[in-house]
């Protein structure tokens, strides 16, 4: 299902930021498909909600893939994105994500740390251990196993650099791609067409108040749902 003004799942909202509990599916900013991107659905229900006439300012800060779900900020203030698009570029705000995949014997808590060159014809990312040319960027992803099931296990996830699929590509190199990630060696896609990677917790710094703000976003609640099963939470 994707986000539309009457369904949008807002987690957090004050008058200078708003953040959406995005959905797969959702594209964060418009792209060539040509579909509605959430910035614009955001847009309609900050107009429809404070009856505001003409146009409502919504920015953008950072974007996720569109087959995953999880928490997005957007601005409501030039002021406020202003500050968050340089908070993220400093890495000021703290991204802690969950992934679900197959279960394997990895260690508890490890470092993934190798150089990843992008593959722009084919949309995806390579890593490799050394830094082949000056394309390739070092990239860094930190994981802990939160819960092991019978086929699955349920990681969360920490990046300390923001590489093209990162997540997606470093957690594929040592055998354990998402569930349902087909472009990165995944054996199914799962039903929605979403991929098991759902950004779970932004930490940081209100842009404006100053204030100290952790914001988590609930499960995709499908019926049956694998996220739930796994992190046992109801």
């Amino acid at each position: 299902m994707r986000t539309t003004k009457e369904n949008i799942q807002v987690i957090y909202e004050d008058n200078h930021i708003i953040v959406i509990n995005k959905r797969a599916g959702d594209i964060v900013q418009g792209d060539k498909t040509g579909d509605v991107p959430l910035v614009d659905v955001v847009k309609e229900y900050l107009k429809e909600k404070y009856s505001k006439p003409g146009n409502v300012f919504c920015g953008l800060a950072h974007r996720i893939d569109r087959p995953t779900t999880g928490a997005v900020i957007f601005a409501k203030t030039s002021k406020a994105l202003s500050r968050l698009t340089e908070m993220f570029r400093l890495g000021n705000v703290h991204k802690t994500y969950h992934a679900i995949v197959p279960l394997s014997q990895i260690s508890e808590k490890g470092t993934l740390d190798g150089f990843m060159i992008k593959d722009g014809k084919l949309n995806r990312s390579r890593v490799y251990a050394t830094q082949k040319n000056e394309t390739a960027k070092h990239a860094v992803t930190h994981y802990t196993v939160l819960h092991r099931g019978e086929r699955y296990m349920l990681l969360e996830v920490e990046i300390e650099t923001g590489r093209h699929h990162q997540i997606r590509c470093h957690l594929a190199s040592i055998g354990i791609p998402i569930k349902g990630d087909l472009k990165y060696g995944a054996q199914r896609s799962n039903e929605d067409g979403s991929i098991s990677l759902h950004a779970r917790q932004l930490d940081f710094v209100h842009p404006v108040s100053g204030e100290h703000i952790i914001i988590t976003a609930p499960y995709p609640q499908e019926e049956n749902s694998l996220w739930c099963a796994l992190s046992q939470e109801k």
